[in-house]
């Protein structure tokens, strides 16, 4: 299988990429649209989202993300990723890239002081994350809120009542940073979706 990318343009792309080394996996750092047919999936990182858009339309990254993913190909944005991944983001408004049926307000956990972690997220039944006796680890910086999920869109885990980590098909968003805690079972389950999609092409 080719290796997994993580889109290098901004945030912390490299936590994604040791995240993946740990649980086994072959990664590459996509800088260039060009590198997305060297790669089997490609995780969009945390970071600043606005800046983050920009530099994507600077490269030419936009257009040529779309027809990947039109392709089937497995996408995992976190946090900022999962905003540019969302049909439509709100607080403010700004240009998203509408992968997946959710709709995400920025920053609704606060600024940077409210920031905080918690081993207390509860993870769907038939979600592919259960592990007996174990809450999911969540690290939320700036985080933003899943406010509506589509009826085609599958919660995977929750922080209370809010959803936190959703699927609709080939894409997966998250609020959270699994990257910077303990728990993989997050980027697991992604590698998973990389193999499936491997094996159907």
């Amino acid at each position: 299988m080719k290796p997994i990318g993580v889109l290098g343009l901004q945030g912390d792309f490299d936590a994604h990429r040791r995240a993946l080394v740990e649980i086994g996996a072959a990664t590459a750092v996509v800088r260039r649209p060009e590198e997305l047919g060297t790669v089997s999936g490609l995780i969009i990182p945390g970071g600043e989202s606005t800046t983050l858009i920009k530099l994507m339309r600077d490269v030419g990254f936009v257009e040529p993300l779309r027809a990947w993913h039109a392709g089937g190909a497995p996408i995992y944005g976190t946090c900022a990723g999962a905003i540019l991944l969302a049909a439509r983001v709100e607080h403010p408004h700004q240009f998203s890239l509408g992968f997946i049926d959710i709709d995400v307000e920025r920053n609704a956990y606060g600024r940077q002081r409210e920031s905080f972690e918690t081993a207390a997220g509860r993870v769907e039944p038939g979600g592919g994350l259960e592990t007996a006796g174990s809450g999911l680890e969540l690290v939320l910086i700036r985080a933003p809120r899943i406010s509506r999920c589509g009826p085609e869109v599958q919660v995977m885990a929750w922080h209370g009542d809010e959803p936190v980590l959703v699927r609709q098909r080939s894409v997966m968003a998250g609020t959270f940073h699994p990257e910077l805690g303990r728990d993989r079972r997050v980027h697991g389950h992604f590698v998973e979706m990389t193999r499936t999609a491997a094996l159907a092409a």
